[in-house]
């Protein structure tokens, strides 16, 4: 029963709003103790399961340096980049955005991308600037919203071409639940017309939005130009 103190410690840590790693651990350690484990057994298996769960407990570093570097000024600096291009439009950044990402996605590197460690930080202010410089008039939210469009679109439609994804391993378990033999090869290639139209309509899509101004666009793109003419100065 001693080993029930590790669910009083984890709901008491997290009803005083502790760390939530911190209350995981000392649950964690408490359930440990509490069975009898000697103390350097205890460590060894906290090692063991680290060793075994490294893409989780990466997230615990990827995430506090993404913060570190907007601290720093990562977002503006990426406005910057798109302030100093020649030609590039909204349209087109998020076209290339879309077109790099179903190709990584198609080779495994889904983790390339992503909400956290490349919308927010670097696409999302990028797009804005972006739709400042074009003359498009797409407000800010609208530049946000469409760059987490164009990463969720472009990992999901493309990540399924790669044969070692879970998700054609379910689609592979399933149906042999059923009896259809599946392999995963001919299930990632029956992937890749779907990828392709999703980039078709998706970079369609993207690429309109250069076509389509709003009222006073002009007048806020020449704004944007004199701004960035004066820091420039």
């Amino acid at each position: 029963m001693l080993v029930l103190l590790a669910v009083v410690v984890l709901v008491a840590g997290l009803v005083v709003r502790v760390n939530p790693l911190a209350v995981v651990l000392a649950s964690a350690a408490t359930a440990g103790l509490a069975a009898g484990l000697p103390f350097l057994d205890l460590l060894a298996r906290f090692g063991a399961a680290f060793n075994a769960n490294k893409f989780v407990t990466a997230v615990f570093l990827v995430i506090p340096t993404i913060g570190l570097l907007e601290r720093h000024g990562l977002q503006e600096r990426a406005k910057q980049l798109m302030r100093g291009l020649r030609g590039i439009t909204l349209g087109r950044l998020l076209l290339a955005y879309l077109l790099a990402r179903q190709l990584t996605s198609a080779v495994g590197l889904t983790q390339l991308g992503g909400q956290v460690t490349m919308v927010r930080p670097m696409l999302a202010p990028m797009a804005e600037a972006a739709a400042e410089k074009d003359g498009s008039g797409h407000d800010s939210d609208r530049a946000k919203a469409l760059a987490a469009a164009t990463d969720n679109i472009g990992l999901f439609f493309g990540e399924d071409i790669f044969l070692a994804i879970g998700s054609i391993l379910l689609m592979k378990g399933v149906m042999e639940g059923y009896g259809m033999k599946a392999e995963p090869f001919a299930l990632s290639m029956w992937a890749v017309p779907t990828a392709i139209a999703a980039l078709l309509i998706h970079g369609t899509r993207v690429m309109l939005l250069d076509r389509r101004k709003r009222p006073g666009a002009d007048a806020a793109a020449a704004a944007a130009e004199n701004s960035s003419t004066d820091s420039a100065a």
